[in-house]
């Protein structure tokens, strides 16, 4: 099957080249061969890294500098510029307008704004705009909990969620993920394909996540997980071989290839799915896992075993195993303290738990999303 939508996240190293500044060579190379996908009817959306790296570069700053949040925020304001005149720039050679959009972790927790920024993404796409994505650090800061996606690996899956990429390309300077770090041990093997992101593959991937990115290889698997589940193939590559988004893209076999583990699904699954609104978790017993993923059943009450955090109805929760792995993630019929109530009984006894009664489920079928 051909991609039709593709989502390109371009690492920092990728882009400065390990220099001090954004290489414009290597910049135009890859830009090039956007241009060339989007002349064959591609849509294509590009997660940029590189802002702060350009600010950096302006402000006259040295690679090594101490970088604290209040300068971190006024070198992606600078640079936020630059970089899209680089973009704005190489594009009009090729007759393609392109589009700024800055998001924030805080932008997709509320579904209304999840909807705007899908909706406005997906509008662009159509009118044949290239949109050039980035996380707002100006505004975005590590000291407030949850605001920031914390690197552009998880930016870029969150965007394959919003707009229902076919294809995430997760593009720096490491060819894929290693048996262990190329750059240690000779004797380190790539992997081709990953149908399974289960623990051996993310205990290789901390284990080479020492080489060069931002993110580490560790948030690339992460952003994977996520893509995935929401019905996108994911490929880890370097973005410097040559023409290696258009070979990619060809379906050429390169770096580290991941297919989708689920279905496509609708957007509000998609939005549960992500894991950014979560407000708490359930911890469910083996039957119950049993019937949410063999028996397409709701969550009842019987099958709960504990609750954790605090979260009012109509809130979205991820459902968790007594080995705390995800299995679903819903919007709950109950409070976190009415949980703690009736977990464990039958449902025809609510009503005499709590003097009142939502239903007989705890996360109905139609607002579940399974992992």
């Amino acid at each position: 099957m051909v991609c039709q939508r593709i989502i390109i996240k371009l690492g920092t190293s990728l882009l400065s080249g390990d220099k001090d500044y954004l290489d414009l060579k290597i910049i135009t190379q890859l830009m090039d061969q956007v241009a060339k996908l989007h002349k064959e009817n591609w849509q294509v959306a590009i997660v940029s890294s590189g802002a702060i790296a350009a600010g950096k570069h302006i402000l006259g700053l040295h690679k090594e500098h101490n970088v604290n949040i209040s300068s971190r925020q006024v070198m992606a304001s600078v640079g936020q510029i630059e970089l899209m005149q680089v973009y704005r720039g190489i594009f009009e050679r090729h007759n393609i307008t392109v589009a700024q959009a800055l998001l924030t972790r805080g932008d997709i927790i509320n579904r209304a704004s999840y909807l705007n920024a899908r909706n406005t993404l997906l509008a662009l796409l159509e009118l044949g705009i290239i949109p050039i994505i980035n996380e707002n650090d100006v505004i975005a800061t590590d000291e407030i909990q949850g605001a920031r996606f914390g690197d552009n690996d998880n930016l870029s899956a969150m965007v394959t969620n919003i707009i229902d990429g076919d294809l995430l390309l997760l593009l720096g300077d490491i060819s894929g993920l290693y048996t262990a770090d190329p750059t240690i041990n000779p004797n380190a093997q790539i992997i081709t394909r990953v149908d399974n992101i289960d623990y051996k593959i993310k205990q290789m991937a901390q284990d080479t996540s020492s080489l060069k990115g931002t993110g580490g290889m560790a948030t690339k698997i992460q952003a994977a997980k996520m893509a995935t589940a929401c019905g996108a193939s994911v490929i880890i590559a370097n973005g410097r071989e040559k023409d290696i988004i258009t070979r990619l893209a060809q379906r050429e076999d390169a770096g580290t290839f991941f297919p989708p583990s689920g279905s496509k699904v609708e957007s509000r699954k998609r939005w549960m799915l992500s894991g950014l609104c979560s407000c708490g978790k359930i911890v469910i017993d083996n039957g119950a896992v049993s019937a949410l993923r063999n028996h397409e059943g709701s969550l009842l009450p019987v099958g709960i075993k504990d609750v954790e955090g605090k979260f009012e109805r109509g809130q979205v929760i991820d459902i968790i195993n007594r080995n705390k792995k995800r299995i679903a993630c819903g919007i709950a019929n109950y409070s976190s303290s009415d949980i703690a109530i009736i977990k464990g009984a039958h449902s025809d006894k609510l009503g005499d738990l709590l003097g009142y009664q939502y239903g007989d489920e705890v996360v109905h079928r139609n607002n579940l999303a399974i992992l």
